[in-house]
């Protein structure tokens, strides 16, 4: 009987060794998670994400151009750093420093009211004066897609630029430029287009911001003015802050009240007063105010 028995317990053993190698479960635990589902190759339309975001990258693959700047325009690159105005700009980049003290601030948003008012002129000079203190590294973009005119004022070539990567041609090395100035990195416009409010706020633009902010200190957005199109009020929820120029004598205050309504409170670092006439302040034909945040004394 003992014979019999262990014949049957072998048996029953053999058949469940057998089902087990035919089909045998996959248990899954914390650590060993299921394998990953194979790759979905990219869309051709989108931007490509692959590469490795370091210094080196930024180096070997943004484009090193010959700018010809406009003299008359771009202070600090014609050679000399005492031109008019250059000391205004050195305020103006410590009091966004003092600000960064207290809040997180490193994509900043320059705007106006109206066209012609000096913004372009404003956010260029603000970039190049931040690149003069030793290893700041600072991205200027130009996101006026309507009436660009930093890459005039730089002596570059528009394109390829924002609109480009927008519309999901070329990743964010592609679109960067960089001139004689070291550390100064600029994306310029870009190829023309018809859509620019539909561009600007199909989401790519934060993907970019995303992607590129840990290699730069600051970053620098010229934007179009902000009463004629609602592309400043898209653009600063991507920022951290936004500056509105006024130009004196020529502004109007209902204009500016208007364009200051587009953004939040919080949002507004200051005002920047441009073309005042030399004998009104003692630098020069620029001059910066700065509003602290409520329950704070005027700087």
């Amino acid at each position: 009987m003992s014979r019999i028995h262990e014949a049957l317990k072998k048996a029953e053993q053999d058949r469940a060794a057998s089902q087990a190698g035919a089909a045998q479960p996959i248990l899954v635990t914390d650590a060993q998670p299921p394998a990953e589902p194979p790759a979905v190759p990219a869309d051709p339309g989108m931007p490509s994400f692959g590469t490795p975001l370091n210094l080196d990258t930024l180096l070997a693959r943004s484009s090193q151009l010959e700018w010809k700047p406009d003299l008359s325009t771009m202070l600090f690159l014609n050679g000399g750093d005492g031109a008019r105005g250059t000391e205004e700009f050195r305020t103006l980049r410590s009091r966004l420093y003092h600000a960064r003290e207290g809040m997180p601030l490193k994509k900043v948003l320059v705007t106006s009211a109206l066209p012609r008012e000096g913004k372009s002129f404003t956010a260029s000079n603000l970039a190049q004066a931040m690149v003069l203190q030793h290893g700041r590294r600072v991205l200027l973009i130009d996101a006026d897609l309507r009436a660009p005119r930093l890459h005039t004022m730089l002596g570059t070539t528009p394109d390829p630029g924002l609109s480009d990567y927008l519309q999901g041609r070329g990743d964010e090395f592609s679109i960067m430029q960089r001139g004689p100035s070291e550390n100064l990195f600029f994306i310029p416009s870009g190829s023309a287009v018809g859509d620019a409010a539909e561009l600007v706020g199909n989401g790519r633009l934060r993907v970019l911001l995303q992607r590129v902010e840990p290699l730069f200190d600051w970053i620098i957005i010229d934007s179009p003015p902000a009463v004629p199109v609602s592309d400043a009020s898209v653009l600063v929820k991507d920022c951290d802050g936004v500056l509105m120029v006024v130009r004196s004598n020529s502004t109007p205050f209902d204009m500016a009240r208007k364009a200051r309504e587009q953004f939040p409170d919080q949002a507004l670092l200051g005002i920047v007063l441009n073309g005042t006439q030399a004998e009104t302040t003692p630098y020069s034909h620029y001059y910066y105010e700065t509003y602290q945040k409520k329950g704070n004394k005027k700087a």
